[in-house]
């Protein structure tokens, strides 16, 4: 696929945690989710901005399943939906980043999301599930300039699923690179990367499949919806 000027050009590692990895399999535990930090980083050669962020959760969120509120069952809440088993926790393994991966302090930009105990968002550009309070991604792309993005992360249906619909619906283009991203489970996985398809999303294998312009003409419409 060939993609604009580097300079126009944005990479998202969307919660490439431990805590979405067979290494913490008593949280939410992806197969195969540790195996794609080399491939986040093969894309982000493509990008002249690297994003990131995480989930960082405390132990006692009001959303945590317990024996007598199991794992999806529904809790009130204006910004929490469903419960989930305790995960990435700050100052736990599951907290922290692939090993491949940049420190936070080393990105261009990071997000930590769902530390207030209420609140449990999905998406990367926003705190809170009616999409009202940015978290800044989406103001930081258009003040650089970027008009494409590159997302990978996990897992393929909730988190990167989520950052990618709040990208388009800003006007980006969104790449979404199959080789680093993994989802829970293979039929909402399909649904999730049919639904982004519809939405406008590009899917590729890998980052070798991509290729970059050399022409440095930028396109300065960033952010319009199309």
């Amino acid at each position: 696929m060939q993609l604009p000027a580097k300079e126009a050009v944005a990479s998202i590692d969307v919660d490439a945690q431990y805590t979405f990895t067979p290494v913490c399999p008593n949280e939410l535990p992806v197969i195969g989710g540790d195996t794609i930090g080399p491939e986040l980083n093969a894309q982000a050669q493509f990008a002249a901005y690297r994003l990131g962020s995480k989930d960082a959760h405390s132990p006692h969120a009001l959303w945590v399943s317990s024996p007598q509120a199991p794992p999806f069952s529904q809790v009130n809440g204006i910004n929490m939906d469903i419960r989930w088993p305790s995960h990435a926790v700050p100052g736990t393994k599951g907290f922290e980043l692939l090993a491949e991966l940049p420190h936070p302090a080393d990105y261009d930009f990071f997000v930590w999301k769902g530390v207030e105990p209420d609140m449990h968002p999905y998406g990367a550009c926003y705190h809170d599930l009616a999409e009202r309070q940015s978290t800044g991604i989406i103001e930081y792309l258009q003040a650089k300039h970027v008009t494409t993005v590159l997302i990978g992360g996990l897992a393929t249906d909730y988190c990167v699923r989520h950052t990618a619909l709040q990208l388009l619906r800003a006007g980006f283009k969104v790449i979404i690179n199959l080789a680093a991203t993994l989802g829970v489970a293979e039929d909402s996985t399909a649904q999730a990367l049919q639904e982004l398809q519809q939405a406008g999303a590009h899917l590729i294998a890998n980052a070798a499949a991509l290729e970059q312009t050399l022409d440095p003409k930028l396109d300065h419409t960033v952010g319009a919806s199309e």
